[in-house]
């Protein structure tokens, strides 16, 4: 019976479970939820606040957009002094001031192609030394050729630091703070034409001032050669190429070692292929003509700024050139608000009110070419603030709709299209002038800026708040393009 009721009771009581599998089990479970969670709290390069080396890499890496505003401008002023010194005719006259932007074109795209292949460090240095070094030869101009060569060469490097400084800004700027670094980029553009405007105030009466004028250049260039120099290659490039080991050792010396860096497509072996998808070509026929609607009324602006100031009656010599220095100021204080309206408003609401401001600003000088001086004043002065929204998307925008590994090569396709209409404008705005005069030129920049907005209004895309691969994604899930 005692046998019995052992085996009953044997039968009876639950196996004890083995405590070692049991304790296993937790642990992997534990460790899973650990995993979930450190998938769910990492930290990436979006994630982080901005830093003084953040905004250091931003300010001079804005410097090559200091550079385009302050030697396009000051060949305006220059060339009231080079025309009678030289004896030019309108032709030579509009051949050394388009002969920056033909410059501009070539280098854009150039330079955008090179920069993805060889890297964003070693362009970033190598431009600036060359515009300082043409900017010294130009100084020893004895004739209008020289001057056209001097300042075509100043142009291809100018446009080489479009896409090598963007690309660099872009990449290293978390996605909160983009349209504020961006926008530095387009305040330093309008900060370099308000100082040329002081410098060429200034040296008007000077012998040979525009010989100072032009050498002037070197000064910036030689600030920002010592500002750039311990600026690191961008993370996001290397990764693109591969070497990974120096993209983490970047990120942990700017961002740190709690940040990680989202995985990138290796590099194509034929970028421009990538470009040749339809979504990107799509993307960059609308960049290429909204910016061209965008800075050829600007540019002619600023590089016959003190001839146009004269056609409106606002005085010649110095006072024209103080006319064109309260516009460029306008320009310059337009741009501060439209960084923090671009978090706020979006993209795509900014740009299509702005546009619509800026042609009404237009319109008034087409319309009224001889209205008293406060009427021309404000209407510059109404074009001239509302550009700084679009003067910052000409920015931002191409180096938000392109992946990383063909970003540069894109920025600079787009910009050098856009290049295409400022030669043609900037060559012809002195003709223009002399034949039909300021209305009718001033109603032909109304009708580009008219057409940016309707392009926009149908293809601008919203980017506020997304990352750099969110952005230039074309599968639905970037910026996309229309309302």
């Amino acid at each position: 019976m005692a046998a019995n009721v052992k085996a009953m009771t044997q039968v009876a009581s639950p196996p004890v479970p083995d405590a070692a599998p049991a304790a296993d089990a937790v642990m992997e479970i534990g460790g899973d939820v650990a995993r979930k969670v450190k998938r769910t709290a990492r930290k990436t390069m979006d994630d982080v606040a901005m830093t003084p080396f953040l905004r250091k890499i931003t300010f001079f890496s804005s410097g090559g957009a200091f550079l385009d505003g302050y030697v396009l401008s000051l060949i305006g002023v220059a060339l009231t002094q080079i025309v009678p010194a030289f004896g030019l005719s309108d032709t030579w006259s509009a051949a050394i001031g388009a002969s920056v932007l033909v410059g501009i074109f070539v280098g854009t795209i150039l330079g955008g192609y090179v920069t993805d292949l060889i890297g964003r460090k070693k362009m970033f240095i190598i431009d600036l030394v060359a515009i300082g070094l043409f900017s010294l030869l130009s100084v020893f101009a004895c004739g209008p050729w020289q001057l056209v060569a001097a300042r075509f060469f100043i142009g291809v490097f100018v446009g080489a630091d479009y896409p090598i400084a963007t690309s660099l800004i872009a990449e290293f700027t978390p996605a909160r703070h983009r349209s504020v670094s961006m926008g530095m980029v387009s305040a330093a553009w309008y900060l370099g034409a308000t100082v040329a405007a002081g410098v060429g105030y200034a040296l008007y009466g000077v012998d040979d001032g525009w010989k100072w004028m032009l050498g002037s250049a070197v000064i910036p260039c030689a600030i920002l050669l010592v500002g750039r120099h311990d600026i690191p290659e961008s993370p996001l490039w290397l990764a693109s190429k591969g070497r990974h080991g120096e993209a983490r050792a970047v990120v942990d010396r700017v961002f740190g070692p709690d940040v990680e860096l989202e995985p990138a497509p290796a590099a194509p072996k034929a970028p421009l292929r990538t470009l040749l998808r339809g979504g990107y070509v799509k993307r960059m026929v609308f960049l290429g003509v909204f910016i061209l609607c965008q800075v050829v009324p600007m540019y002619a602006i600023y590089t016959f700024g003190p001839d146009i100031m004269v056609a409106f009656g606002l005085g010649e010599g110095r006072e024209a050139i103080l006319g064109e220095s309260a516009v460029s100021l306008f320009f310059l204080i337009g741009s501060i608000p439209a960084m923090f309206w671009l978090n706020s408003m979006g993209r795509r609401p900014l740009l299509l009110r702005s546009l619509a401001l800026m042609a009404a600003g237009l319109l008034v000088l087409g319309l009224w070419p001889g209205a008293p001086v406060a009427v021309v004043i404000a209407a510059f002065g109404l074009y001239a603030f509302f550009s700084g929204g679009p003067g910052i998307l000409q920015w931002l925008y191409p180096n938000e709709l392109f992946p990383t590994e063909v970003r540069a090569t894109a920025v600079g396709i787009a910009i050098g299209f856009s290049r295409i209409g400022t030669i043609a404008a900037t060559y012809g705005t002195p003709l223009a002038l002399a034949a039909w005069g300021v209305g009718p030129v001033m109603l032909a920049a109304a009708a580009l800026v008219l057409l940016g907005l309707a392009l926009s209004y149908f293809m601008a895309p919203e980017t506020r708040g997304k990352s750099l691969a969110e952005t230039s994604a074309i599968d639905g899930t970037g910026g996309g393009s229309g309302r």
